[in-house]
């Protein structure tokens, strides 16, 4: 294939590649090393007969953080908190700082307890909608034995989450009310006074393909002002729900859940918007629709 064309594919996938590299590793500057020895890989790769290129790069990126992970473990070394004072790259605390918002600090710490494994599997399914075939391959187990490795880690994050999970509900409703409210009435400023500066927007393979089909979501968007601008309006068909006890938002038509909207929220604002519409990740969430 031509170079040319295959740096300009490598660049549009770019962004989910580091959002996936981030999830698995926890560190920011840790996924730039992976998204850059995919792209070496691509590079010396003959990939004429690669039908899917950006699967095939989401799994190049995956198994070289697994062996990150693995590495890591035999040596009993953990990234350092972002809040560390002696983060040895002091030029880029602010970014490793992002990541901590942008995953949370709190599911940051419930990963690093994951067996390698555990933490791809879980992660590339739960959150970016890879077929447990696919992650088979990643982990070198059978899709029966990744389902499993996937479960038991959503057991034991859903366990630690539920310990960690903040009193005040009510406070977090009343932020998705607002972030509602101001996206069904089209109300930018509105939309600006609940996202933080730098809230993410990331969606699930499922949600992505079914943006791309509408023309309603074409990639990961971050910045309050971006975000803002892709909201301002789309509300009218979606529905204020509670997910697994937690404030969100529902697209159901007909009453069926066809996508969620997760809300992480930070000192009073929304930091990451979570779209889910695999089907069955949301068989597994109990939606409670409100008023």
């Amino acid at each position: 294939m031509d170079d040319k064309w295959l740096a300009e594919r490598f660049e549009a996938d770019r962004p989910r590649l580091q959002a996936v590299a981030c999830r698995l590793l926890g560190s920011a500057n840790e996924a730039d090393d992976a998204v850059q020895e995919a792209w070496l890989r691509l590079s010396r790769s003959d990939t004429r007969d690669v039908k899917n290129l950006s699967g095939w790069l989401t799994t190049v990126v995956a198994r070289v953080c697994l062996d990150m992970l693995r590495s890591r473990r035999s040596r009993r070394e953990v990234p350092l908190s972002p809040d560390d004072e002696s983060i040895p790259d002091a030029a880029d605390p602010e970014r490793e700082a992002m990541l901590a918002e942008s995953v949370g600090q709190a599911m940051l710490e419930v990963l690093q307890r994951l067996a390698p494994a555990e933490r791809v599997a879980f992660v590339l399914h739960d959150v970016f909608g890879v077929s447990f075939e696919e992650i088979a391959g990643i982990v070198g187990r059978s899709p029966v034995a990744a389902r499993q490795l996937a479960s038991r880690g959503r057991r034991r994050v859903k366990a630690a989450s539920e310990d960690r999970r903040a009193p005040d509900v009510a406070r977090h409703r009343e932020i998705v009310e607002a972030f509602f409210q101001a996206s069904r009435a089209g109300d930018f400023q509105a939309l600006l006074a609940v996202l933080d500066p730098d809230v993410a927007l990331r969606a699930d393979e499922a949600a992505l393909r079914m943006g791309v089909r509408t023309g309603w979501l074409t990639s990961e968007l971050r910045g309050a002002t971006a975000v803002a601008r892709h909201f301002a309006g789309r509300a009218e068909a979606a529905q204020l729900a509670l997910v697994d006890g937690v404030p969100g938002v529902v697209w159901a038509p007909g009453g069926t859940p066809r996508v969620v909207f997760g809300f992480t929220i930070r000192n009073g604002r929304v930091v990451e918007i979570e779209l889910a519409a695999d089907t069955e990740r949301l068989n597994r969430l109990k939606i409670e629709i409100l008023p």
